[in-house]
């Protein structure tokens, strides 16, 4: 994948992409809102979620998978420029990467931190929740991917090009960790 980027610093209207990131995350909180919802009311008539600690946990690990498979995703896309482009063949302790490989090296890196926190997220809610709560841990799996294919395509489009796809990966996340903040504090006076 060769990548265009968009100009430099001195290009870029600053309040033209502060705007679009936050039309853009808001459309993402929206279809957030609704998958999360969404999921949390239809999943549970065709899934049965597991209820017992154990089981609650494998279900976690099992759709976590799915947010891991994307650091795999983009390794591949930068070990693939690597071996196709002269200028990044040495690998990343010789120079930074070329401008043909430096939004895979950063989709990479996003990921990486991404899902980092996702999966930290959802083990720790695979201990608060059970059941058809656990739908939640789903609809996140799957907003996930939405949100690395919609971060990718519009990363060379710039800061605003990107954060429906940022917003609609991190969200979900965020949310989980304020839940399971909630849910323990909860448990702690309650």
């Amino acid at each position: 994948m060769q990548s265009q980027a968009v100009g430099s610093a001195a290009d870029i209207d600053l309040l033209l992409e502060q705007r679009k990131i936050i039309r853009r995350s808001a459309a993402a909180a929206l279809f957030c809102g609704i998958v999360l919802g969404g999921g949390y009311v239809l999943m549970p008539r065709f899934v049965t979620f597991p209820s017992d600690p154990v089981g609650r946990l494998a279900f976690a690990f099992q759709a976590d998978v799915f947010i891991l498979l994307w650091i795999a995703v983009g390794g591949q896309m930068v070990a693939r420029g690597r071996f196709r482009y002269k200028a990044d063949n040495r690998g990343s302790a010789f120079g930074p990467p070329s401008p043909s490989i430096a939004i895979p090296v950063a989709f990479l890196q996003n990921t990486l931190e991404q899902a980092v926190m996702a999966v930290g997220a959802h083990l720790a809610l695979a201990t608060l929740l059970s059941g058809p709560a656990l739908s939640l841990l789903a609809s996140s799996v799957v907003l996930f991917a939405v949100g690395r294919v919609t971060f990718l395509i519009g990363y060379p489009k710039g800061a605003g090009g990107r954060a429906f796809g940022m917003a609609t990966t991190a969200l979900p996340t965020l949310c989980a960790y304020l839940l399971a903040i909630v849910l323990i504090v909860d448990q702690m006076v309650g």
